[in-house]
């Protein structure tokens, strides 16, 4: 039986060999493929014929073998490894890493989504003569070993949601967080909370949360990885992956693919390459902390001592990131640093922190994620307007420290005080003074009753202000019309079936009208400078960051053409504008996406910028609008250098709504993917102009991945709002009118004007 029992295995391993090599023929492959059929035949054709010495030495040369063939494996290698049914899953490495577990949350099939897995893990550890339990949350998506209920690690909104709710319940414990990371991808489906709205609530609490969290990334797969991956320790799996997308979803898009037609085997390890996602990659971008070497081509289940390494791991890993909060760590501190990982057991350092290193806790994370991605930009500005800018903010900071801390706080004490007074004072006044008065009147005869409200005052008080046109919108001349208003030619409402509505003069619909259909009210897409112009400004605004530029960092093949001709196009340097403008006399920042720029897709230059407007509204304590007049989502060409702007500018968002800002986004055009699913979905207050699309995935990419057909108006704002993704949706006409009154009723309890 035993003898069985490792033919078998052998047989397995050269299963997996062939799988991982996708049937490339190797020398070794051969070799090994030679040899096993000769055991085979021979323990078939006589059993117990295989010696135990044969065996031991066909062993030895599949274990040669792996060693030599792990020298020679591609980016598309790795990626075939990290989607193997062999390779370890979550439940392996609770089973072999942690000391004991208890999973919560649901259990196998009966699970709100099976994909993701949650457990309270214990580590027990031996200190002098008493056993020490640390008790830590783990967190990940769960892929199993192919069965078909676990989703492929493709987790579901509901999933996401099952993850942040136990985040926050290790937060109210005290107790770290260890997030695993084994995904290609994120559910596509916009049902309710929605897979990007999720996402992005996921990445604004992690930007804040008070815990140690460490991450271990096996296949990272875009936003479905950022949804637990953002971590103040990162550490990859040599044989792992951690993209933007898929190699076969860049191949597709590169080789401009339609209809499920499919990318050559060529061309996807073409793109594996070129996306930079192995481990060595993204140790060498700064995306990760360190990588934890595993067994040739991969670790697999029977891998037992990788299990141990990876139990020292995430030992030594979290004593890293409680060590330097702590204030009492001394020579422990220093063991730690040492980063000798064989030694991490004997350390022990209690997990639970106080409030004032938690507080330091998520400062550092929140620095370490702003340092990255540094290099996949290009910055003009000269070192004297550096210096210049640098001084202006440390100027800003303070007068607005001085202002609105420092002598405001006390003002506002003083004027809540003189309101509580004044307001007893009114009370006294009418308790007891207004029945004296009364009874006065009524004796001195003063007691006539005062005339009744005129018809024509509560017409006034009560019509609409334009009756006639339904609603008050801004007059019929703009500052800025479309140049397709000089087209001398008519154009058919999309809605002439169903709303019947006459064909359109060109002039009228994209000059007087503003695009919109007098109609249906129908909006047709407008460029981008109609909304600089007629809503913020533009002309009048100051415009900041312009010299930060989009680059090439990964040497993407035909990318540096492709983004000199969208910057000849369109006269930007990145797909973000950034500026101050004033809407109705209240300063605000603004930044703007805009859709001509490669389809106002994010890469490291728009995240920066971002980032950059962020910082700058909180030093000016002014509003902070973002307009969106199209997103395609992350700029694939970037690789993770795009990825990572997802938890970059989450926290920025989260840094500054902190602090007490009022943050806005209003989406027009098409907006999908990583900067909905982050950035921009975290907002608390969300608009659309109407006749907008919204969503996670476009319908194409839902279709391909789900096999669900859906219907063509399935990301259309209205829907968007009946699900609650979005908080409201505009008339173009009006978005001014509109920003106006946000900025005056909304949010930021720390603004100047408040």
């Amino acid at each position: 039986m035993d003898t069985a029992k490792k033919v078998q295995n052998l047989k397995d391993r050269l299963t997996y060999i062939r799988d991982i090599f996708a049937g490339k023929e190797d020398e070794s492959i051969r070799l090994l493929s030679a040899r096993l059929n000769d055991l085979l035949e021979r323990h078939q054709s006589q059993p117990g014929g295989v010696s135990r010495e044969q065996l031991v030495r066909l062993e030895d040369l599949f274990d040669f073998s792996e060693r030599k063939l792990d020298t020679t494996l591609t980016p598309m290698d790795r990626v075939r490894i990290v989607r193997h049914p062999q390779r370890i899953c979550l439940k392996d490495i609770l089973e072999n890493v942690y000391d004991n577990y208890t999973e919560i949350g649901g259990r196998g099939e009966f699970n709100i989504d099976p994909s993701m897995l949650i457990a309270r893990a214990v580590f027990s550890r031996r200190v002098g003569d008493k056993v020490v339990n640390q008790m830590v949350m783990v967190i990940g998506q769960e892929k199993g070993h192919g069965e078909a209920f676990r989703n492929g690690g493709s987790v579901k909104p509901a999933g996401n949601a099952k993850a942040l709710h136990y985040m926050k319940v290790a937060e109210t414990e005290n107790i770290p967080v260890h997030t695993f990371v084994f995904t290609p991808g994120a559910y596509p489906v916009e049902d309710w909370p929605g897979a990007a709205q999720q996402i992005a609530k996921n990445l604004y609490e992690l930007a804040a949360l008070k815990v140690p969290v460490i991450s271990i990334f096996s296949e990272g797969g875009s936003g479905g990885a950022e949804a637990v991956g953002l971590a103040d320790r990162r550490i990859m799996l040599s044989h792992g992956y951690y993209s933007v997308i898929s190699p076969e979803g860049a191949a597709a898009i590169e080789g401009g693919l339609r209809g499920g037609a499919r990318a050559t085997p060529e061309l996807i390890e073409k793109c594996a390459r070129q996306l930079c996602i192995t481990a060595e990659d993204n140790l060498q971008n700064g995306y990760i902390d360190r990588i934890l070497q595993e067994p040739p081509l991969g670790a697999r289940p029977n891998h037992y001592e990788f299990f141990r390494e990876l139990r020292r791991e995430l030992i030594q890993a979290t004593n890293e990131v409680v060590s330097g909060v702590k204030s009492m760590k001394l020579y422990r501190a220093m063991a730690v640093r040492g980063n000798k990982a064989d030694d991490a057991e004997s350390i022990f350092m209690r997990w639970t922190l106080s409030k004032s290193a938690l507080n330091r806790l998520v400062d550092q994370r929140q620095r370490k994620f702003r340092s990255l991605s540094r290099h996949a930009r290009l910055d003009g500005t000269g070192i004297v307007n550096r210096a210049v800018t640098a001084t202006k903010g440390a100027v800003w900071a303070t007068h607005s420290f001085l202002r609105y801390d420092l002598l405001g706080r006390q003002k506002k004490r003083l004027d809540a005080m003189f309101e509580d007074i004044g307001a007893e004072a009114h009370l006294v006044r009418h308790k007891l003074l207004m029945p004296l008065k009364k009874t006065v009147d009524k004796v001195m005869g003063n007691g006539a009753e005062r005339p009744a409200v005129g018809e024509e005052v509560m017409k006034r008080l009560t019509r609409l202000s334009c009756p006639e046109d339904g609603a008050c919108l801004v007059g019929s001349e703009w500052s800025w019309t479309s140049p397709r208003s000089h087209e001398d030619r008519t154009i058919t409402c999309p809605n002439v079936r169903t709303q019947h509505c006459p064909d359109l003069w060109v002039p009228d619909l994209f000059g007087d009208f503003a695009g919109v259909c007098p109609s249906c009210g129908h909006h047709f897409p407008m460029e981008y400078r109609w909304y600089l112009e007629n809503v913020f400004d533009y002309s009048e605004s100051k415009e900041f960051n312009q010299q930060l530029e989009s680059v090439n960092p990964l040497g993407y093949e035909k990318f540096d053409f492709k983004l000199d001709k969208a910057k000849e196009k369109t006269g930007l340097k990145s797909a973000c504008i950034t500026f101050e403008t004033t809407i109705e006399e209240v300063d605000t920042v603004v930044a703007v996406l805009c859709a001509p720029f490669r389809g106002g897709s994010v890469g490291a230059a728009e995240g920066e910028k971002f980032i950059r407007a962020a910082e700058r509204a909180t030093r000016k304590r002014q509003p902070f609008i973002a307009y969106v007049h199209g997103t395609a989502g992350i700029r694939i060409q970037e690789g993770v250098n795009g990825v990572i702007q997802m938890p970059r500018c989450t926290i920025a968002v989260r840094r500054y709504i902190d602090a007490g800002g009022l943050y806005l986004v209003l989406y027009d055009t098409n907006s999908y993917a990583g900067p909905v699913a982050s950035f921009l979905g975290c907002s608390p207050y969300q608009f659309a102009v109407q006749s907008s699309n919204i969503g996670f995935a476009g319908p194409g990419v839902i279709t391909e991945t789900t096999g669900i057909t859906i219907p063509p108006d399935y990301h259309r704002a209205y829907h968007a709002l009946s699900r609650g993704h979005i908080h409201g949706i505009w008339d173009r006409r009006e978005v001014k009118k509109n920003l106006h009154q946000s900025l005056l009723t909304m949010g930021g309890r720390n603004l100047y004007y408040r």
